[in-house]
């Protein structure tokens, strides 16, 4: 009986330690046209670092992808989620809760295995990655895209991982990167 017992909370504590995810992959959208300004779509250039995102992270093993409802994070997404197969989910922002959309990406990340890829916005980057690591939140300047950081959940007490990768972005502002 004792074995038993002993097997069931190994293998419970396997499927747990199984379902949680192993990085998370944290990107801004990519450059945004300037029409219209409610919602608008990638710029030319936009799509190409959305194309260079898909190349670079085809092999990464995603399996979960999650953005904002706004066009240009579903847009960022599209190549990779394309690659691969997946239909990413759509979080949606309401106006003036920034940090509930944050708590909802966080958790919808949470509830996912293996690696995650997320994109989100100069506003709720920051905030999602100190949420996953123990970095502290960074203001992202409005012409930054080249940032990409990488957490590990499983030890939230290292900080996220930050490299650049396509077009390097315009000089940023003093207060911002």
């Amino acid at each position: 009986m004792l074995k038993a017992l002993f097997l069931a909370l190994v293998l419970s504590q396997a499927i747990t330690a199984a379902a949680e995810p192993t990085q998370v992959i944290i990107v801004r959208h990519a450059e945004r046209a300037l029409e219209p300004k409610d919602d608008p779509a990638l710029s030319a250039e936009g799509m190409a670092r959305a194309e260079l995102l898909a190349e670079m992270l085809k092999a990464a093993n995603v399996g979960t992808i999650i953005t904002s409802h706004y066009r240009r994070t579903q847009e960022t997404a599209a190549p990779l989620a394309k690659k691969l197969g997946i239909t990413p989910t759509a979080i949606t922002i309401r106006r003036g809760e920034i940090p509930a959309h944050i708590n909802e990406v966080v958790a919808e990340v949470r509830k996912a295995s293996g690696v995650v890829f997320v994109v989100g916005h100069s506003n709720t980057v920051a905030g999602i990655v100190a949420a996953l690591s123990s970095s502290k939140p960074i203001k992202l300047c409005e012409t930054t895209f080249s940032n990409m950081f990488i957490a590990t959940p499983s030890t939230p007490q290292l900080p996220a991982v930050q490299i650049k990768f396509g077009k390097p972005d315009e000089a940023p502002a003093a207060d911002c990167q």
